[in-house]
């Protein structure tokens, strides 16, 4: 074996190769006493103290192992930051306010276009640097700064760079509709069909992205026009997520579900006939508890959703404008705290649903024989006191594809 943990204290792992919901999303794996055994980026046992042995052998002392966070929902890559709304909206401009005025996103279009792939590569390394020490081994990243041909195949470019120099396993979407930019903003219709017709062939032609996500929300894209879009995505090879539903209930819940969407993400506004479309479709709810949070906006419904059997995900969002930050243990925290979920079914929501709803749930978001070997060794004895600490890294040790690759 090429790499065996011992003197685990607790090990703490979801089960199965697809996403948990109702009350199964709570029911995880508790083993005391445990070991890890590791071949090939592999896990080859995990269970009880065993007498391992393996060329390299990790003494955990008593701690907390738990599969490697899973992020599905990040705008990762994008040029600059947007520190200068933060007056605006403490002067009671709303997010959607500033996006009209031409701020927001738009702002960080103009920034991503001025932004070259060498640059933007530089930024997201050592952004992503900082994921994995906070126990993030697996990222998705969005595009839909771009907003044109030429800077989004740019986002997804470096995307592609980043999968193969970051320890973080990178998952691409390419989300051009994101935003009507400035120069269609007389002409939607043109905009969707530059989507559609031209930029969708070349992301495929150059394998830059597997899933398309949409904003479908007041202002931005309609359900009609959210739908059209998701249909052509499909048309050409890629698997459908959605924004939906974050600040208006518009029926962007409904519409990703009618859509096929793999995933559904925010749906803080997201209403009663919504969640039962999320439920008989079984679409994962990706939520997003520190937009809600950076926004001073209400919580989604998360115990609302896992009581009607839709399998919830928790992310950060990690974008310039809403949620500025990649630390998926606030995340965590606000979504035990904010959501009112347990311990175990957030757990669940950062590891195997997460990677559901990223279509990786067979290859990352538990610890069992024959998956990736992601975990994350943590400063704590049991799962419950990483939510009830907040504003520490509690990660101490993080191993992806079998190799420590952060050791604290």
């Amino acid at each position: 074996m090429d790499l065996v943990l011992k003197n685990i204290g607790l090990l703490a792992t979801p089960t199965g190769k697809a996403a948990k919901k109702g009350a199964a999303q709570g029911h995880i794996t508790l083993i005391e006493n445990a070991a890890i055994g590791i071949d090939k980026g592999k896990f080859v046992y995990a269970g009880s103290q065993s007498s391992l042995d393996g060329e390299r052998v990790i003494d955990c002392g008593g701690r907390l192992v738990t599969p490697g966070l899973v992020d599905a929902h990040t705008h990762l890559v994008f040029g600059g930051w947007r520190q200068k709304e933060m007056a605006r909206k403490l002067a009671g401009e709303s997010y959607l306010d500033i996006l009209k005025s031409g701020g927001g996103i738009l702002e960080t279009v103009r920034q991503t276009r001025a932004a070259g792939e060498d640059e933007l590569f530089e930024k997201c390394m050592a952004l992503l640097n900082e994921m994995l020490a906070h126990g993030t081994t697996t990222a998705e990243c969005k595009s839909g700064y771009g907003l044109n041909l030429k800077d989004e195949l740019k986002q997804l470019r470096v995307m592609k760079k980043l999968a193969k120099h970051s320890s973080v396993g990178i998952v691409p979407t390419f989300m051009g509709a994101h935003a009507i930019p400035a120069e269609y903003k007389d002409d939607r219709k043109a905009y969707i069909n530059l989507l559609c017709d031209e930029i969708m062939p070349a992301v495929k032609a150059e394998a830059l992205a597997e899933f398309c996500d949409i904003f479908c929300e007041t202002a931005v894209f309609t359900p009609e026009e959210s739908r059209y879009i998701l249909i052509r995505a499909r048309e050409h090879g890629f698997t459908p997520k959605a924004h939906a539903d974050e600040i208006n209930p518009i029926g962007g819940a409904e519409m990703a579900a009618e859509s096929g969407c793999i995933s559904a993400e925010h749906l803080i506004q997201a209403s009663d006939a919504g969640i039962q479309a999320l439920a008989q479709h079984n679409v994962v709810a990706c939520l997003l508890p520190t937009t809600s949070f950076c926004l001073d906006k209400a919580y989604a419904r998360a115990r609302d959703m896992i009581n009607a059997d839709v399998p919830v995900a928790v992310c950060t969002d990690f974008n310039p404008g809403s949620s500025p930050g990649l630390n998926l243990q606030l995340s965590m925290y606000l979504a035990c705290h904010k959501y009112k979920l347990t311990p175990a079914e957030v757990l669940t929501a950062v590891t195997l649903n997460a990677a559901a709803a990223v279509n990786r749930a067979e290859q990352v978001g538990s610890i069992e024989e024959g998956k990736q070997a992601d975990l994350v060794i943590w400063g704590a004895e049991d799962l419950d006191y990483i939510f009830y600490r907040f504003g520490s890294n509690l990660a101490r040790s993080v191993i992806k594809n079998g190799t420590v690759v952060i050791e604290r």
